[in-house]
């Protein structure tokens, strides 16, 4: 987890300890990183519980001619089936990219405790750019979320997807 915890070493300009939103964020982008090499949208998801990550997944949409095969969506069936119970109220998500209102939803419904994502999506988020569908004030339950960790690199994976896209056209 903590890349450096030495005082020492920190003082000589060492890299900063990544926090462990920040880790978890990183294993997510591993996933994505997976993604991306099937030509699949890199998005990626893990579900932590009591700090051990129970559940991942990558978008595979295309692998799976699923519209609903979305990184987060795959994660939660996962760590459902893995506790045997659709409650994941002791879970957090943890994903590259601000969820779509498909994925808020599902996450709502599946009670995840907490939602911690890399880049916001300023064309499909739900959780504070388009919309806030996992804060509604109407809805039964509102998870915690934090948005922004590790934005750069996490939208950087996603622009480069793209960008390779309309290029090999």
């Amino acid at each position: 987890m903590p890349v450096d915890s030495d005082p020492e070493v920190a003082a000589f300009g060492a890299a900063a300890p990544l926090t462990a939103d920040e880790q978890y964020i990183r294993n997510a982008l591993d996933l994505a990183r997976e993604a991306m090499k099937r030509n699949e949208v890199p998005i990626g998801a893990v579900i932590v519980r009591n700090g051990v990550i129970i559940a991942g997944a990558a978008n595979r949409t295309v692998r799976d001619q699923d519209p609903t095969a979305h990184a987060e969506l795959l994660a939660i069936r996962e760590a459902s089936s893995k506790l045997d119970r659709w409650r994941l109220d002791d879970c957090t998500l943890y994903v590259t990219l601000e969820p779509c209102a498909m994925c808020a939803g599902a996450t709502v419904l599946s009670r995840v405790k907490r939602v911690v994502f890399g880049a916001w999506d300023d064309k499909a988020g739900m959780a504070g750019s388009v919309g806030d569908l996992l804060r509604h004030p109407r809805l039964n339950h509102r998870p915690e979320v934090r948005g922004g960790v590790l934005p750069e690199e996490c939208g950087r994976i996603i622009e480069d997807f793209f960008a390779a896209q309309r290029n090999s056209r």
